[in-house]
């Protein structure tokens, strides 16, 4: 019997990409993808792919009814969702054909492990993925914006023609695909810790650890703050990385003095613009000084560091 897949698309709204995928991995569908042209990156489509067999026309629309809520937390209303089926020896190849090199910042270029590098960019630095799971793959403005900090800090500590973070150690508080990590390494951090909840982000950071060359320089395991502390053994990063729903970051930054050194620099990203000033004050009661250095539409990222 020959395999078949219903093919799911709706728009991507910023808003709630991360919310839809991870909603998505939580009802066991992880074949998920976030497409988009490099030169469009606003206009993005989430498409995922579910077994015919196991999702009925009942199914599929108690997936709907499951996913609205989502939209709701908003003040949104869900896109509409399109459904097409789909034979089992397309669906492989037509998901990887949605993904393209994509440049990002100045210097970045995220490149899915199977392209080659194309030489319009060949002085680039490339973040090598294989996005198989959604978790982070460059397209969110979270993401990006958080890319670009790193960029920018190192260009402050080294110079523009020659950007360098220094001999530093990093951690990564929900660090999904690993992208940011990364990003760190190849601009002259020395090591990264980092830590996430979701097993299948722990297992797509350590297979992009090994595709990017960095398997000796990123340790990486299932948890939260508390692992990320004994990850770094007693010794707090330098640079803290951590693009999280900001309710989330709330809830952890009591413990972020175990995980950011005193003379540290955090960056904390995937939360809206208008959530900004709860945030400050929350991270203000914890010693910490904070603020939005940097947004895109409606999301925004912040730096922190010691009050």
């Amino acid at each position: 019997m020959t395999l078949s897949w219903w093919r799911l698309e709706l728009p991507s709204l910023p808003e709630l990409e991360e919310s839809l995928i991870w909603k998505l991995n939580a009802l066991g569908i992880p074949r998920v993808a976030v497409r988009h042209r490099p030169e469009a990156p606003d206009q993005r489509q989430l498409v995922a792919w579910l077994p015919e067999a196991d999702w009925p026309e009942p199914e599929r629309l108690q997936l709907e009814q499951a996913l609205a809520p989502l939209a709701n937390t908003f003040g949104l209303t869900l896109p509409a969702i399109s459904w097409e089926h789909q034979d089992d020896e397309d669906w492989s190849l037509s998901w990887k054909q949605h993904w393209e090199a994509d440049p990002v910042g100045r210097r970045l270029l995220i490149l899915p492990a199977w392209l080659e590098l194309p030489p319009e960019h060949a002085e680039r630095l490339v973040i090598r993925m294989d996005p198989g799971s959604a978790f982070g793959t460059g397209s969110h403005p979270t993401t990006r914006l958080c890319l670009e900090a790193i960029e920018q800090l190192a260009e402050d500590r080294g110079s523009p023609a020659a950007p360098d973070l220094g001999p530093i150690r990093v951690a990564d508080l929900g660090c999904g695909s690993g992208i940011l990590g990364i990003a760190a390494l190849l601009q002259g951090a020395t090591s990264v810790a980092a830590a996430d909840t979701d097993s299948l982000a722990v297992r797509a950071t350590r297979d992009n650890a090994v595709v990017s060359g960095f398997a000796d320089r990123f340790s990486v395991e299932l948890g939260s703050v508390e692992r990320l502390e004994e990850l770094l053994d007693g010794r707090p990063a330098d640079l803290l990385l951590c693009n999280i729903l900001a309710p989330v970051i709330e809830a952890l930054c009591p413990a972020f003095h175990t995980v950011l050194a005193p003379e540290g620099l955090g960056l904390l990203s995937g939360l809206l613009v208008e959530q900004a000033p709860r945030l400050q004050q929350a991270l203000a009661d914890e010693g910490w000084h904070a603020e939005l250095t940097a947004q895109q539409s409606q999301w925004g990222l912040m730096t922190i560091r010691r009050a």
